[in-house]
């Protein structure tokens, strides 16, 4: 991904005084947002899928019809959820350079010889839900403002579909997400931990909206508490242990990165990060 020249101040106190119009906004740390439209969407669909007959898996014919009676056990058919105003979303996860900039300090496993290209670039990761919450904060009186926030479960599935109403076929996955599907068999090794690495954000095709990496690369944090469930509900729970993980990590497969994933805390991981959202005046 090409670098980001800074941009004029005079620029940023045009993009802010359009806040909520127009489509595109970079805040003062240059974080990219996208506006997203408010609209409804079926939420927590979830469809399991079978191999094909035939193919790669050498299963016999009693394994294919075990397979397709449990996928029909457990596919749900969602419930419709309404985003009911648009908001600005983080083109990218946040970046290690970012927060830098707003919290002085890395808390990044992949950075210096654990990456083999510039860590600035790479999402910062080992951050708990509280760590993010004081990302915010502190984003927030740098500009003298309230606006940034984590984004609700809801709102982010909503920009990571995109309008996409299944799940990425896996021939596909692999052209938006950073997954464990993304590595060369043996995996290549980083030059210090022999294991795979987050990567640069911005370097796979984009979502139908413009959004990058919503799967894969990091999990993201959102604002809800999980509700100890496989899937998200309707409801959130007003009160919980734990906050909700949201689309996978350059260590998952397709069994979690997907857009329906819905997993808890707590965690600090080396593959958890966020992204943030601004919101439309």
């Amino acid at each position: 991904m090409k670098r980001r020249l800074a941009v004029p101040s005079i620029l940023l106190l045009a993009s802010a005084s359009a806040a909520g119009q127009e489509p595109t906004y970079v805040s003062s740390i240059g974080m990219e947002f996208v506006r997203i439209p408010a609209g409804s969407f079926v939420m927590s669909k979830f469809q399991p899928t079978c191999p094909l007959e035939g193919g790669k898996v050498e299963w016999t014919p009693e394994d294919f019809a075990t397979c397709r009676e449990l996928a029909k056990r457990d596919a749900r058919p969602g419930f419709t959820m309404t985003v009911g105003r648009p908001f600005y979303l983080a083109k990218y996860e946040v970046t290690q350079a970012q927060w830098k900039k707003v919290m002085g300090n890395n808390p990044s496993v992949f950075q210096g010889s654990r990456v083999k290209d510039d860590a600035d670039l790479h999402p910062v990761d080992s951050v708990t839900w509280e760590d993010a919450q004081a990302f915010i904060r502190k984003l927030n009186a740098m500009e003298k403002t309230a606006a940034y926030r984590l984004p609700t479960e809801t709102e982010w599935e909503y920009a990571a579909r995109a309008g996409a109403v299944e799940e990425p076929p896996k021939e596909e996955l692999e052209q938006y997400a950073w997954q464990s599907g993304s590595y060369a068999r043996p995996r290549p090794p980083n030059p210090d931990t022999s294991k795979p690495t987050t990567h640069v954000v911005g370097q796979k095709k984009p979502n139908a909206w413009g959004l990058y990496d919503m799967l894969g690369n990091v999990w993201e944090w959102v604002q809800n508490y999980y509700n100890e469930q496989r899937l998200a509900g309707p409801e959130p729970p007003a009160a919980g242990n734990t906050h909700v993980l949201r689309g996978g990590s350059f260590l998952g497969d397709r069994k979690n990165v997907r857009f329906s994933e819905h997993a808890g805390g707590p965690g600090s991981g080396f593959d958890v990060g966020f992204r943030i959202v601004r919101e439309s005046r």
